[in-house]
């Protein structure tokens, strides 16, 4: 079998992908799983980045206008009367992005392994039947452990966490998300809380499973109330190069993924765009080059990483002091972007009496963050 390119993973970055470039060029999809969905994913996505994008509505199961950000000791909220964000069901997204694919030409093979290249093929098993595609480009849309980015000898400068999250019966504010950062409770990441309905919430975090289990039991939420487990894993960081010859990384598979979040969705289907007319022109090369935009909020997301690992949660406390602010939570409310967190920070510190606050809790933070 023979296609213009052969995308090597089904989830929501390479069915995008698969809609960006299908009808346009011969596409096929190789997807591992026999189904959509499964993975740990909280599916957050910012409503502007989703309707730019043009994602499936009917992936949407809840709307998000708000967010309550906790500490050890204090709290504030940030509130907008429209929803800002979107909590997905990720098989949905996944689903609805094939089908559509499939529409305008695409074909899938699903429950089919990709296990290498050979002779400038892709070998791939599908139960007891191997057999190779050859593609004028491949891409590996195959997630963080991606086996394309091993064929291609990428190589990692990235810190990889272990996550949990479930989805747990309890009582919550519908439409606000809640962001608890206690690093004396967990050093490693912050925790969240997304409800989907009023009953029901993913909460998770990155760390050590004992660390999400205490947390759930300080949030007065019963392990015996979660209706749905899972784990997975992240790398937040680089990984180079994106393209080798006529092979191409996308989405988790090249570490598109926001460090202050772990969410890889919107920065992934943005550098989709990027490919696809990278394929269409015939210029991989130029691929990297038009992402520079997400590089950037990746080195940002980067830099605001080392600084949280390097606060105490007294660290933490000025900093929430100074966020909770009037002036602080104006601005937010204001100029912030659910997944441009590059655009929040300019819009604070463009604030004087802000910046003087921050500088003066540690004028590293702010050389950092610069």
């Amino acid at each position: 079998m023979k296609y213009d390119v052969l995308i090597i993973g089904g989830g929501p970055v390479g069915n995008y992908l698969a809609t960006l470039l299908a009808g346009k060029l011969d596409v096929a999809v190789v997807e591992k799983k026999p189904s959509f969905g499964g993975k740990a994913c909280t599916g957050i996505i910012g409503a502007e980045s989703f309707e730019e994008l043009g994602f499936p509505e009917e992936a949407v199961i809840n709307e998000l206008r708000g967010a309550v950000f906790y500490s050890k000791i204090q709290s504030f909220e940030i509130e907008r009367k429209t929803p800002q964000a979107y909590v997905v069901d990720r098989k949905t997204l996944e689903r609805e992005l094939a089908k559509e694919a499939i529409k305008r030409g695409a074909d899938y093979f699903m429950g089919t392994t990709f296990t290498g290249f050979r002779d400038g093929k892709a070998r791939l098993q599908h139960l007891n039947e191997a057999f190779e595609i050859e593609a004028e480009f491949y891409v590996g849309a195959d997630g963080v452990a991606s086996t394309v980015a091993k064929e291609i000898g990428a190589k990692s400068e990235a810190e990889f966490l272990k996550g949990y999250e479930a989805e747990v019966v309890g009582n919550f504010r519908r439409d606000f998300t809640e962001v608890w950062v206690n690093r004396e409770l967990n050093p490693e990441f912050f925790f969240w809380v997304a409800p989907v309905s009023d009953d029901t919430a993913r909460v998770g975090t990155f760390g050590e499973l004992e660390v999400f289990r205490r947390f759930l039991a300080g949030r007065g939420l019963k392990p015996t109330s979660i209706v749905e487990f899972k784990a997975g894993s992240v790398g937040l960081g680089w990984r180079k190069p994106w393209v080798s010859g006529n092979v191409a990384l996308v989405g988790d598979a090249a570490l598109q993924i926001k460090p202050t979040t772990a969410g890889g969705i919107v920065f992934g289907a943005i550098c989709a765009h990027h490919l696809a007319r990278a394929i269409i022109e015939g210029d991989l090369g130029s691929y990297e080059r038009s992402c520079s935009a997400i590089r950037d909020q990746i080195s940002f997301g980067l830099r605001v990483r080392k600084v949280f690992k390097g606060l105490s949660q007294e660290g933490i406390e000025e900093i929430f002091k100074v966020l909770g602010s009037e002036d602080a939570v104006e601005t937010i409310e204001e100029y912030a972007d659910f997944d441009d967190h590059l655009r929040t920070f300019r819009a604070l510190a463009k604030k004087p009496r802000l910046l003087a606050a921050l500088l003066k809790i540690s004028p590293s933070i702010i050389r950092a963050l610069l």
